[in-house]
């Protein structure tokens, strides 16, 4: 979202993306009144779908004040190199700042002009982090000394006003003039329940970055939980796994175990096997031939490879895939299996990968496939909670249903007995960060495969996604990301 791009609210794609953990990215030049409007109304939209649009107020006021201070830290780079002056130099910064409020002020339109034309942006970023409301203001201006300075110095003498007529003339400063914004800042924090511990400013990867981190009330982190235990209370009513697969899984553990007696107990299942024989036929396998012979696939993808499938075919026998939504999940799963599997394959450097990555793409949306085969059964029970709470039922299911549903899946995959590696690429895909270190490569490839299903989908935007997992399979930019999501999307569509 940019100055001159869009202006239009997609409130839909904003409560995808502040229900699913997902950035949203909004970046300006000159800041323009506009463009202030629109950030307002993105703010509003993010902060209706999470239930917090009665802070907005608050927040816009923040977000106004630090977005202007960011682009007059922009304006400030541009005049320092038009009157030749070092900003880094504390001499010429002081001497710069003589004039620049004056000067920049009699023509702005000139300055503005510049600092477009030389790259220099304001972006704000909203994200729902966890249980926390995350906002950043970032201009590409690194800070300088001084102005750390600056900024800090207000922010302690700031602590000492509780009330806003109190000594503001202690912390005005003509040359600047940011120091009463940040007072009223301040203020705008302590009315919602926050401090200054809750404002950080910081400079990173050529970035000023200033970070506004706004934690859940109780009411709504409270309800999320519970919510969440209704759930998994309503699969207590699913069954176990059926016996057959049950009788598989033991034959599959046992080391005396033969080939054909495998291929036997598989045939005996038609969905099983064809299952199984769409696994090994995939593009996933690269065979030149296509194998129909039940004993050859077992021998292809081997006992681990078996006993992964059956943790996703047995899911899809206890869940279901008759209803038009549940295919519709389910097939996105595949997808990101198939994407997931062929990154793991190009781009990964432990051969291991291979064994769990295909399993684990299936399943890492099982929170979501869980909610729309229990829905129905909860939402009573969801109703009669959400009344009780004065919480809006709609809010908190789409809350369970786009930022919950990796807790969700993982704790019905613990209760089912997964495998650690399944329960935590299930919890941690949208969040490979914080995986346990031993799995963090798998679960970031998860993630890029789910990402580029949902980029078809044009559910989200590039600039949305985390840099650093990219990185795993060396995507470094829009254009590549986008030629080796065209690669797997081809391979994937012939296979079908």
């Amino acid at each position: 979202m940019a100055d001159s791009v869009k202006t239009v609210v997609d409130t839909e794609k904003i409560r995808k993306a502040a229900l699913s953990g997902i950035p949203l990215s909004i970046t300006t030049y000159t800041l323009s009144h506009e463009m202030e409007m629109y950030i307002s109304d993105v703010l509003e939209s993010f902060l209706k779908a999470i239930g917090h649009e009665h802070i907005k107020e608050y927040l816009a006021y923040c977000i106004q004040e630090l977005a202007v201070n960011a682009k007059k830290a922009n304006t400030k780079r541009v005049y320092f190199k038009e009157k030749n002056l070092d900003i880094t130099n504390p001499n010429d910064y002081r001497l710069g700042m003589k004039s620049f409020k004056e000067d920049t002020l009699s023509d702005i339109i000139h300055y503005l002009k510049k600092q477009k034309e030389e790259g220099l942006y304001v972006k704000i970023v909203l994200q729902v982090v966890g249980e926390t409301i995350t906002i950043e203001i970032r201009n590409n201006s690194e800070m300088v000394s001084d102005e750390y300075v600056r900024i800090h110095d207000k922010l302690a003498r700031s602590k000492k006003i509780s009330v806003m007529g109190d000594s503001l003339s202690q912390i005005l400063d003509d040359s600047e003039g940011a120091g009463l914004g940040l007072v009223i800042i301040m203020q705008m924090l302590r009315k919602i329940g926050l401090t200054e511990e809750n404002y950080e400013v910081m400079v990173e990867d050529g970035e000023t970055i200033t970070r506004l981190t706004i934690p859940f009330d109780t009411k709504t982190k409270e309800g999320i939980d519970e919510l969440s235990d209704e759930v998994i209370k309503a699969v207590d009513d699913l069954p176990q796994f059926p016996e057959n697969i049950q009788e598989l899984q033991r034959l599959l553990g046992d080391p005396e175990a033969k080939l054909s007696e495998v291929a036997r107990r598989v045939s005996t299942d038609a969905a099983l096997t064809g299952d199984l024989l769409k696994l090994v036929n995939s593009a996933a396998f690269a065979m030149g031939k296509k194998c129909n012979n039940i004993t050859e696939a077992v021998k292809l993808v081997g006992f681990k490879g078996l006993k992964d499938l059956l943790y996703s075919y047995g899911t899809q026998q206890i869940l279901g895939t008759s209803t038009e939504s549940q295919k519709k999940l389910w097939k996105h799963c595949y997808k990101t299996a198939f994407f997931a599997y062929n990154l793991a394959k190009n781009f990964g450097k432990n051969s291991n990968l291979l064994n769990d990555i295909y399993t684990c793409g299936i399943l890492h949306d099982m929170g979501k496939i869980i909610f729309a085969k229990t829905h129905k059964g909860v939402s009573e029970k969801i109703t009669a909670f959400c009344k009780k709470r004065n919480v809006t039922p709609a809010l908190m299911e789409s809350l369970f249903a786009g930022n919950n549903h990796g807790e969700i899946g993982a704790r019905i995959a613990e209760r089912w007995n997964f495998p650690d590696i399944l329960v935590w690429s299930i919890r941690y895909h949208h969040n490979p960060s914080i995986a346990p270190g031993a799995i963090r490569t798998l679960v970031s490839m998860v993630y890029i495969a789910d990402a580029m299903c949902n980029y078809i989908d044009g559910t989200i935007d590039y600039y949305q996604l985390d840099k650093g997992v990219l990185s795993t399979c060396s995507i470094e930019n829009e254009a590549t990301f986008i030629a080796i999501l065209k690669q797997l999307d081809e391979s994937f569509n012939s296979s079908i």
